[in-house]
């Protein structure tokens, strides 16, 4: 579990309008929670996680595919996610009532949680769904809260996805070096800030980060998650696995582009493992070495064809955390000019992803565009999020 920062002294109480960005991801660990100030600089004034209630992770899981009831099961988990985020939301505030003016609180900003991601199947009715209602957050919370930031941007044509590389662009983009944001959660995103600050932002999805991972390991041995990548190391990569899962047309695909579960999940590892497996049976721990191995090679793949081979290149998410995956992306960047993660830019990378809805919240109040048209594919710079009143 991530702690919260430490408590500041009374002198110390932020008096600048603050944002709390709100954040749970495709791995479905739990909901994370910044409160966040942007001026005259960003700050994190605080900053809590809390655990996914197992009841609510398996009706998620239940709805990220297709099944009965689903219009019953998803107005139900719509407002029960609601409740735990205002919960959260109110915990984090209570907590840090010696941190920050509760009443300087301007919004929050809530990503929801994504249970159906579908940007190709249909071409004039692409889609995104988050859930998690915003009237009950706001009515619970008695803040503002702006959610649904993927649709507009989808309305005019892009993907809704990823929306945090502009975040990054605000933060991490330097005049002397070029640089990569890779944020690794259930699925794994880059972000290319080139020095040039004429060179269009680019950014999309590469494919799994830790969705695969997590799931075979709960398949075989009931965990969460492999932690520090211990069991993959004791594997050994197979290659006809390997290139089986990497022969998926997705990894080809130019950008703009993202996904999500409905392509990276255990029906299709199955569907892989069972077409690699002409002779011999794949061991357990062999197969969670070749999806470590997947994930990295899909990312530096990536970052090699968009020749940001020697760069800098920063790790945040979940993913950061997994020191052979840390290892092996090191290996295959041995160009560049560091692999490491995002605290060597002043943040933790366990809170990019919930900062960046901090900032997506500011910008919509703010009257501000937060989408990429270079990354998402849409027609133009766009102001996401609809806004809730308390």
């Amino acid at each position: 579990m991530k702690k919260p920062l430490p408590v500041k002294s009374q002198t110390q109480i932020s008096k600048t309008e603050t944002y709390l960005g709100v954040m749970s991801g495709t791995s479905l660990d739990g909901v994370d929670i910044v409160a966040a100030s942007f001026n005259p600089e960003f700050e994190i004034l605080a900053r809590q996680s809390f655990a996914m209630p197992v009841a609510i992770k398996a009706l998620i899981l239940e709805l990220c595919a297709a099944g009965d009831n689903e219009i019953e099961k998803l107005g139900h988990l719509d407002i029960a996610l609601a409740q735990l985020f205002a919960h959260c939301c109110n915990q984090l505030i209570a907590n840090n009532s010696d941190v920050f003016d509760t009443l300087l609180i301007r919004a929050i900003g809530l990503h929801g949680q994504t249970i159906r991601h579908r940007p190709y199947n249909f071409p004039s009715h692409n889609f995104s769904l988050q859930i998690g209602d915003a009237n009950t957050v706001a009515e619970l919370t008695n803040l503002t809260t702006v959610a649904d930031f993927r649709r507009r941007d989808m309305a005019a044509g892009g993907q809704g996805a990823p929306l945090v590389p502009a975040f990054h662009q605000s933060l991490f983009q330097s005049e002397y070096a070029d640089r990569v944001i890779v944020n690794i959660g259930g699925m794994s995103n880059i972000t290319l800030l080139s020095r040039d600050k004429q060179r269009a932002l680019i950014g999309f999805d590469t494919g799994p980060g830790n969705v695969l991972m997590d799931a075979w390991i709960n398949k075989c041995q009931n965990k969460t998650y492999d932690k520090d990548g211990h069991w993959a190391q004791t594997g050994t990569v197979n290659n006809a696995l390997l290139s089986e899962l990497m022969a998926l047309d997705f990894f080809k695909q130019h950008y703009p582009k993202s996904t999500g579960r409905e392509q990276f999940n255990l029906d299709w590892l199955d569907q892989c493992i069972n077409q690699a497996n002409s002779s011999d049976t794949l061991k357990d721990n062999d197969i969670q070495a070749s999806l470590v191995e997947l994930t990295a090679r899909t990312i530096v793949d990536q970052i090699i064809e968009q020749q940001f081979s020697n760069a800098e290149v920063y790790i945040c998410g979940g993913g950061a955390h997994n020191h052979y995956l840390m290892q092996r992306l090191s290996d295959l960047l041995s160009n560049a000019a560091c692999v490491t993660n995002t605290s060597k830019l002043n943040l933790d990378p366990d809170w990019v992803e919930a900062a960046a809805f901090a900032w997506l919240a500011k910008q919509t109040l703010a009257g501000l565009t937060s989408n990429s048209s270079t990354v998402t594919g849409a027609k133009g710079e766009r102001i996401l999020g609809a806004i809730y009143q308390p």
